[in-house]
């Protein structure tokens, strides 16, 4: 893996080979990373998973008992309020499972692998100096790209690229 400044380095977002990090990682400019950072620099970050309460406005209903006998093979228990119409009336929603709605009343994540991953300096001080500059951070558990927002800095609650 090698780092560069330029956006048109060939191994930029290009995988080495299946489940391995890219041939290179884009970073911002010495100069840049100079100028100071906004965030405090940290190499380490670890895999929580999606916030549940980002995806769902609410609970819609809880299905009958009829209706999750239906969708036993699902394990379904209710609808989440995905989408509303301008009045608040509710417009779509998605089915959820007993344990998506449990980490959607109690404010957990979901679906993290937990694994702490470390990254090179010069990355952590391109995410202290523009925390918005990555969409997608390496996972070392998952051994795959994630959204950032399914991070959160080692020994913190504060999700990368925040």
């Amino acid at each position: 893996m090698s780092l560069t400044t330029d956006k048109n380095h060939p191994g930029v977002n290009k995988p080495k080979g299946e489940g391995e990090q890219n041939e290179a990682y884009l970073i911002l400019s010495e100069e840049e990373r100079a100028k100071g950072f906004i965030r405090p620099v940290r190499t380490d970050y670890v895999h929580v998973g999606k916030n549940i309460k980002k995806h769902w406005k609410s609970i819609h209903r809880i299905l009958t008992k009829e209706e999750q006998e239906e969708h036993k093979d699902k394990k379904y228990v209710a609808i989440m309020t995905v989408l509303t119409k301008e009045d608040g009336s509710f417009l779509g929603g998605a089915y959820v499972t007993q344990e998506e709605l449990s980490a959607w009343e109690n404010g957990a994540y979901l679906d993290g692998c937990g694994t702490r991953t470390t990254m090179d300096r010069e990355i952590a001080e391109t995410y202290a100096r523009n925390p918005l500059y990555y969409g997608a951070t390496w996972c070392m558990g998952c051994r795959k790209h994630i959204d950032v927002g399914e991070f959160v800095w080692d020994g913190t609650n504060e999700i990368v690229g925040s």
